[in-house]
């Protein structure tokens, strides 16, 4: 049976978004030893001939190697309470690729890895380049685009973490960074009606550091291994609180004192539709 496209796509999305991570100057990475898992191989010294041959095809493309494998040491359990260092990589998006691209593409994951990190990592290079020259409502579009991404990583984790009341959960990350207050309470003071999304009425700066406080948790839950519900509510409002105490201390507005912009993305959307439906007339 033919497979949809759609399905497909978030799949893909899931697989290795799942297992990035964004360090505290929120710099995206991939960890080599979670990617060898992904694409199915077994075997370290395996693994590690493919990433060699990655770090081959990046210095030969005249890139700083150092730039996108980052060697360091992790201590694992290997039991009776022992643990060992092993050696792990830190890597970049366009490392992944090349990693994708010398690995087995018997393997399925590969021929995944293959076709999403090839698009992502254009995307990525044309957001970065762009990204000072979009309008304020288009930068508003791409932040939430990137908030509803790390969400969606972030249940996966919180499910895995004991989570099953998820607007509980998430509740606690606001309360942490709006000093109190819930997703209600947000909507509320915004003036949104019943069930409006509060992150499509956001700004830039309040979508970003919405966008920090979920990237944190996950990487927190994920490094501290939590398997409880409650504990994992605790780790998501510590995390906001972080955030906001982070912003006090560099004289930044807080999150609460931001403007809530005029019209909602939802708003906007309709809009840019209805002009492209008028254009086309």
């Amino acid at each position: 049976m033919e497979k949809n496209n759609c399905l497909v796509d978030e799949n893909e999305m899931a697989m290795f978004e799942s297992i990035k991570h964004v360090n505290e100057y929120g710099e995206e990475y991939w960890e080599a030893r979670e990617l060898m898992r992904v694409l199915e191989y077994k075997r370290w010294d395996k693994f590690k001939n493919v990433v060699e041959n990655a770090k081959s095809a990046c210095e030969n493309s005249n890139n700083n190697v150092s730039d996108h494998f980052s060697q360091v040491g992790k201590m694992v359990e290997i039991g009776s309470n022992t643990k060992r260092s092993i050696i792990d990589y830190h890597l970049s998006r366009y490392a992944c690729y090349l990693i994708v691209q010398n690995a087995d593409p018997k393997k399925e994951p590969v021929a995944l890895g293959q076709t999403y990190f090839a698009i992502q990592t254009r995307k990525q290079e044309i957001n970065e380049k762009e990204y000072s020259q979009l309008s304020e409502d288009e930068k508003r579009f791409y932040q939430r685009n990137l908030t509803r991404k790390g969400n969606y990583s972030l249940n996966m984790v919180a499910k895995n973490a004991g989570v099953k009341n998820f607007d509980k959960f998430h509740n606690w990350g606001y309360k942490g960074l709006y000093n109190g207050e819930t997703a209600d309470d947000i909507a509320k003071r915004k003036g949104l009606r019943y069930r409006e999304d509060i992150l499509d009425n956001m700004n830039e700066d309040e979508l970003v550091a919405n966008l920090f406080r979920i990237n944190q948790t996950k990487q927190k839950l994920k490094r501290e291994n939590i398997k409880t519900e409650n504990k994992a509510n605790e780790v998501h409002y510590e995390v906001g609180k972080e955030v906001r105490d982070t912003i006090k201390r560099l004289g930044g507005t807080m999150p609460e004192d931001l403007p809530t912009p005029k019209k909602s993305l939802k708003e906007l959307e309709k809009e840019y539709k209805q002009k492209r439906i008028e254009n086309k007339n």
